[in-house]
């Protein structure tokens, strides 16, 4: 392996987030890890560092997922022996069967073009059955005869009597699995209001809570329409900036709050972190614009006072 793929920092960071820290790391988890990523779910896994061959960055690997023997990429390795105390076990370290063949890349190709036609006869099955689900994707595992059926619901679904017509088209095992709505836009894909491919489908496939109160920490519309995503649920990059708003919020007056200019007292009524400028108004209801380094805290009343206007 690559000494830059080993030291990358940034992977670094993501897997000790991911692990979070212990004083005491399991015995059976192997001091070279490689982080790979599905190519068709787009979920990620942590393998052990295979023994007989070595795997770069962007290698295409036949790595065991949660679905079976699959095609992956290489994001990237670590090397855990420096680290020991700060690692804590992972859920599970799955394993890489070997460097993926021009071969596997064809078959991967060809089992798309069958898949394709998978996604039609199963949509057609569940029309027939009256069955409320929406079918996302079908997909052929490249080591394993089965057939994984991706596909969202409102309600648990029972699908028993539809596996069973599948399996008599197809003759192989039949998998289908129950995703949500955010989990629907990793697996697809597509292009967000950024002009970028989906956070969840080419950034990360950990998907983090997002609520309403962290856009209104960043002063943005509450408009729900300016705020979701294609699949409904709040944008995921709402979380990324949220902690910085957070901690710069608490170095100002909170809005409602009062600041005086003199004995005046001036309620404040937004604040503005990015242009770094308050709004405040005045007992006359005047309205005052502001910048933030005008403001400081007097500790020996115990408020904030504005040094001019």
């Amino acid at each position: 392996m690559n000494d830059d793929i080993i030291d990358d920092e940034i992977l670094k960071e993501d897997i000790i987030e991911e692990m979070g820290a212990t004083d005491e790391l399991p015995p059976d988890l192997p001091e070279k890890l490689i982080k790979v990523k599905f190519v068709h779910s787009n979920e990620t896994e942590f393998c052990e560092y295979p023994k007989e061959f070595s795997v770069s960055h962007k290698d295409h690997v036949i790595a065991t997922g949660k679905y079976g023997k699959d095609l992956a990429t290489v994001l990237g390795g670590y090397l855990l022996s420096s680290e020991k105390e700060k690692i804590k076990g992972i859920r599970s370290v799955q394993a890489i069967t070997r460097k993926a063949t021009p071969a596997d890349i064809e078959k991967y190709k060809q089992n798309s073009e069958k898949a394709a036609e998978a996604f039609r006869i199963c949509k057609e099955k569940i029309h027939n059955h009256k069955l409320d689900m929406k079918l996302i994707s079908a997909h052929y595992l490249l080591e394993e005869p089965k057939v994984l059926f991706f596909f969202s619901a409102d309600t648990r679904v029972d699908f028993r009597e539809l596996v069973k017509d599948l399996v008599s088209v197809f003759r192989i095992r039949i998998e289908l699995r129950q995703i949500g709505v955010r989990d629907e836009s990793r697996v697809i894909g597509g292009m967000g209001v950024c002009g970028r491919d989906f956070c969840c489908h080419g950034l990360t496939d950990k998907l983090t809570p997002v609520s309403i109160k962290m856009a209104k920490d960043q002063n943005l519309s509450l408009n729900s329409m300016k705020i979701s995503g294609p699949c409904g649920r709040l944008l995921c990059c709402l979380s990324y900036e949220c902690e910085f708003y957070q901690d710069e919020r608490k170095k100002v007056p909170a809005e409602g709050s009062s600041v005086f200019c003199g004995q005046v007292a001036y309620r404040v009524i937004e604040i503005n972190i990015l242009t770094k400028t308050i709004k405040i108004e005045g007992p006359d209801a005047n309205i005052i614009n502001a910048n933030l380094s005008q403001l400081a805290f007097d500790s020996a009343t115990n408020s904030w006072k504005i040094t001019r206007i």
